[in-house]
């Protein structure tokens, strides 16, 4: 499998900006945006000048399907959180979540260093929620009707994996290493 995580470059946030508006990508997010090449230009620049971010483009077999991020990066307390979407459906169910999940992983917690990496999901979102608790992330809390979102509220799940819950189940899954700028 020829999975790469790429720097986001200037070139690249028009391609984003349209993944960003499907409504595939979007029913899962806290958003719906109605972006313009001028929000995502200065989107762009935002990102390239933080600490607390960091976006790669997802590529496999040398196309771009996808987008990747950590944020809320607190060196601090050594923990982040993560997302990721893959904008073409027909590239799902391929291994690739499985991938990225334990390569984020390892990133985080051996080059990084960090102690925990958390991330937030719709309570709908359950497909995502149980890949998630496969590669060892459990449910640390519910946020009640957190997110108001097509004139309804929904909750969010807060998931996280510690270090040394990975560093004692890593061993189990079958994983290809990827590049990661």
């Amino acid at each position: 499998m020829t999975l790469k995580l790429i720097k986001i470059k200037e070139k690249d946030i028009y391609q984003i900006m349209e993944w960003r508006m499907l409504p595939d990508v979007t029913k899962y997010m806290y958003t719906d945006p109605k972006l313009s090449k001028e929000s995502q230009l200065k989107w762009y620049k935002d990102i390239t000048q933080s600490d607390n971010l960091k976006y790669w483009l997802i590529e496999f077999q040398n196309t771009n399907i996808g987008v990747l991020n950590l944020y809320n990066i607190d060196q601090n307390n050594k923990r982040c959180f993560w997302a990721y979407y893959i904008a073409d459906s027909s590239y799902r169910g391929k291994g690739i979540g499985r991938n990225l999940e334990c390569n984020i992983y390892d990133y985080v917690f051996y080059t990084l260093k960090f102690n925990k990496l958390c991330c937030e999901v719709l309570e709908e979102n359950d497909k995502v929620i149980k890949i998630h608790q496969k590669f060892g992330s459990g449910i640390e809390g519910v946020f009640i009707q957190h997110i108001f979102k097509n004139n309804k509220f929904h909750n969010v799940i807060r998931m996280a994996i510690l270090r040394e819950e990975w560093d004692s189940i890593k061993n189990q899954y079958n994983y290809d290493k990827i590049e990661i700028e």
